[in-house]
């Protein structure tokens, strides 16, 4: 088991034509975690902006009226647990450490210039979608109610 886990980290266990193909495959929008939240907001009956180019870091789901960006960050993609788990990347670690880091940098530079922006900046990760879906659209729920309120004054 022992010599396995360390057969992982060493070598990866697609070709480079298969790896190749399998990252082409991700994509930057419409993920799967997107869909997710997406149906459960959608059938929360909210109204929202996909991707909005004119805002920051184009959120996957901006409420530009309410100033409430949400994003959906993958684990891997985005950094969770970053210090401990970039020691599991085993191939080709300075451009996957570089690449992931880069993203971690740039996903605090988009939190820091929309808050300056007057913007309430929401982050979920992947598996706090698939897992408390309910729990996800509630914190978006209750970030609009404090902005409309806001609004109304």
């Amino acid at each position: 088991m022992v010599f396995q886990k360390m057969y992982h980290m060493i070598m990866d266990v697609l070709s480079k034509a298969q790896r190749r193909r399998n990252m082409q495959a991700i994509k930057a929008s419409g993920t799967g975690i997107e869909k997710t939240l997406r149906k459960a907001l959608s059938k929360e009956g909210f109204r929202y902006r996909l991707n909005a180019k004119n805002v920051l870091g184009k959120p996957d789901f901006a409420f530009v009226r309410e100033k409430v960006a949400v994003f959906c960050d993958s684990e891997f993609w985005h950094g969770k647990d970053w210090k401990k788990e970039k020691r599991r990347i085993g191939t080709n670690k300075k451009y996957w450490h570089n690449k992931i880091e880069n993203n971690i940098r740039r996903d605090k530079e988009v939190s820091q210039g929309l808050k300056k922006e007057g913007w309430k900046v929401i982050r979920f990760w992947g598996k706090a979608i698939t897992k408390n879906t309910d729990k996800c659209v509630l914190k978006v729920e209750k970030a609009l109610a404090v902005r409309r309120k806001k609004l109304k004054r």
